[in-house]
């Protein structure tokens, strides 16, 4: 079993980072024993080594924020675990989504990972809109007109976002593209395509390094060889 062959350090402990499988964000740094590892891969739910407690935790035993592990990687030398996991609420006992909450860079500009949990955090508020209609609500509003009024509204903010680019205004073109991404995500909802599918598509094209493709045999329509 790979757990076998991880690198534990004197202590029989590995460090163990948890990421947000659908933004790449960085939740939180822990340690797992053996045994940790293996509750992990049993039970689907992120366990770790309390150095102060000397003992076995699972997370969310006692807030209820549970790690559902999706995926377990190791790093190239052995001596370091990653969880790919999907969070509930938040990770950090502080309150805070992540541990890694404090910038210290001195700037304002959100990480790529901050950015897709923003996306991530909208899918479930239009979700939340979904089941509940709350009256008064856009969302509702365009859930309960149909798919032809959201389709309608897509291409709307589609032309407007391309008029905005055309005409040089950064300001509108900031605007109307978050509207833009705003109505794809009400599209995705009421097509049933999760977030993290298109996720999942973008890794499949830009995962990995891009090869060298002969001009003859590229595919325009494949992002990695734009």
């Amino acid at each position: 079993m790979w757990i076998d062959e991880l690198k534990f350090d004197g202590r029989g402990l590995v460090p163990v980072v948890a990421q947000e499988i659908d933004t790449g964000e960085v939740l939180m740094l822990a340690y797992a024993n053996h045994d940790a590892l293996t509750r992990t891969v049993e039970s689907g739910a992120a366990h770790y080594w309390s150095r102060s407690r000397a003992a076995i935790w699972r997370k969310g035993e006692s807030s209820g924020h549970v790690q559902i592990v999706e995926e377990v990687r190791v790093d190239c030398d052995g001596d370091s675990v990653l969880y790919r996991v999907r969070q509930t609420g938040p990770a950090c006992h502080t309150g805070e989504r992540s541990c890694f909450h404090r910038a210290n860079t001195g700037g304002d500009l959100a990480s790529a990972a901050e950015m897709g949990h923003i996306l991530a955090r909208l899918e479930r508020i239009i979700a939340a809109r979904d089941v509940a209609r709350p009256e008064r609500s856009y969302t509702t509003y365009l859930f309960e007109q149909g798919i032809d009024k959201i389709l309608k509204k897509v291409g709307e903010e589609t032309t407007e976002t391309v008029i905005a680019a055309k005409n040089s205004d950064p300001v509108e073109l900031r605007n109307e593209s978050a509207d833009l991404l705003f109505h794809l995500l009400v599209l995705f909802r009421a097509s049933s395509l999760p977030l993290r599918d298109v996720w999942s598509q973008l890794e499949a094209r830009f995962g990995s390094a891009p090869r060298d493709v002969p001009a003859s045999q590229t595919d325009t329509r494949d992002l990695r060889n734009t």
